[in-house]
């Protein structure tokens, strides 16, 4: 059994829960797998992805995870409550092959089908490198995890801030347990923690996250214009957390789009922004003539980077922008799946909610995925995109 525990997985998955519990108890979602590398065909491991699968809904969360949860300041006592009787209903997760491809889909209530994506992800990955490695090289990913180190190290600057990102694409659950152990312990004052709820819990470690695109997307058909998705979504999520968790998602409609709706009182109130798509310099830029422009010191604000990141780039990022702002980084299958293969690029992404389609129009047009043509072109025309 690869996923052993309800907890393995990113924070954001439980605090955009507790969102949909007090907002939206009633949205009916799906989701939609896609794998992005040319030429791999995961259809053979169908039966092995299905199996594991199955093995979620024998998962339930024990009196120690749950006061865990509780004693972050964020979550909230009746969440705690629903948690005690949650159980994943597997049979709302269909394994199939379509027009020659694995397929994957998750189709039901939000609130009982958020938390598939990243163990689904992950499982798909190990089954993926243990069927197809048959004698991983532990020690070059060993020597690749001392080389991150010490490029950090060389950079002396304690202000360089870099989280684990990489549950969703690990190599295997006990590779990204070993790295995060191993950042811990060698870079204490530079790594900042895990967005994985078990590892952070394991070792006494900050838990990092806030929300995924998927929260900006469903947006898109439970608020009451779709022009104004991006600034429901963020009122809503000030309502829940009020202060607490205050990154925002820039790219789900591009970071022009972004910034028109991220007027004087969000910027003020959200603690900064996260980019995962696009140009992080050109996107950085951008956000910081926002701020100047609303007349906010930028320096009091964090921009988060985490779209395909490694340890140099990240560096490179940072170099940029230290003396001007707060760069943090969140880096993920370079850290947890980085032992010289060719790592899995794919994603689980929302596609409909309420029997709408929702989609993501990032900076970066290969990360596109909508399945409705004619939703696609009324959205792009709604947010004045010409991609």
């Amino acid at each position: 059994m690869m996923i052993t525990s309800l907890l393995d997985t990113d924070l954001y998955k439980f605090t955009m829960m507790q969102v949909v519990l007090h907002h939206f108890p009633a949205a009916e979602v799906e989701y939609r797998f896609k794998c992005r590398n040319e030429g791999v065909d995961l259809r053979p491991y169908k039966e092995a992805i299905q199996s594991e699968v199955n093995a979620l809904a024998e998962l339930s969360l024990t009196d120690d995870e749950l006061n865990y949860l509780a004693s972050l300041p964020f979550i909230k006592a009746d969440f705690i409550e629903y948690l005690r009787y949650f159980r994943l209903n597997v049979n709302m997760v269909t394994v199939s092959e379509v027009d020659g491809e694995l397929d994957i889909t998750i189709k039901g209530p939000w609130f009982h089908t958020i938390l598939f994506e990243v163990p689904v992800l992950s499982i798909v990955n190990q089954v993926y490198f243990e069927a197809t490695i048959s004698n991983p090289d532990f020690d070059e990913g060993r020597a690749r995890l001392q080389q991150k180190i010490d490029q950090v190290k060389t950079l002396s600057n304690t202000d360089f801030k870099f989280t684990d990102f990489g549950t969703r694409r690990r190599f295997s659950r006990e590779w990204q347990q070993q790295v995060v152990k191993t950042f811990a312990e060698s870079l204490p004052d530079n790594f900042t923690g895990t967005s994985n709820v078990l590892l952070a819990k394991e070792f006494k470690l900050p838990v990092i996250g806030t929300m995924a695109h998927e929260f900006l997307q469903a947006g898109q058909a439970l608020g009451p214009r779709l022009v104004d998705s991006q600034k429901f979504a963020f009122d809503i999520w000030q309502q829940e957390y009020r202060g607490q968790l205050g990154i925002a998602l820039s790219d789900v409609c591009g970071m022009d789009a972004f910034l028109r709706d991220f007027d004087l009182s969000f910027a003020m109130s959200y603690a900064g922004a996260r980019h995962d798509s696009g140009d992080p310099i050109e996107w950085g830029e951008k956000l910081l003539s926002h701020y100047q422009a609303l007349g906010i010191e930028a320096k009091s604000k964090s921009m988060v980077f985490s779209d395909g990141l490694n340890m140099p780039k990240s560096i490179e990022i940072f170099n940029h922008f230290k003396d001007r702002s707060n760069p943090v980084f969140g880096i993920g299958t370079n850290l947890t799946n980085d032992l010289g293969y060719t790592p899995l690029q794919i994603v689980i992404k929302m596609t409909v909610c309420n029997g709408q389609p929702v989609a993501k129009i990032s900076d970066s047009p290969g990360k596109l995925m909508c399945h409705d043509e004619a939703y696609l072109g009324y959205l792009k025309q709604v947010f004045q995109l010409d991609k």
